[in-house]
């Protein structure tokens, strides 16, 4: 099984996240903001992380597409 790089980072970060409003009313607010700010800080690296994946795989065909004649 393959999982794509960026994936397991942004799904951690949205539960984090959604963890971090849940317990709005049963934390303090600093925590509160610290757990959502992890979250969020989490959804933002994976979600560059699979950009950068993405952009790197399609470069990396371009180029084998070059290299090799299909004709």
């Amino acid at each position: 099984m393959h999982i794509r790089e960026g994936i397991i980072p942004t799904v951690l970060g949205t539960v984090v996240t959604v963890t971090g409003f849940a317990l709005k009313n049963n934390i303090p607010k600093s925590y509160r903001n610290g757990i959502i700010g992890f979250g969020l800080a989490h959804i933002a690296m994976g979600s560059a992380e699979f950009v950068g994946q993405k952009v790197q795989n399609s470069n990396m065909v371009r180029k084998a597409s070059k290299a090799v004649s299909f004709k």
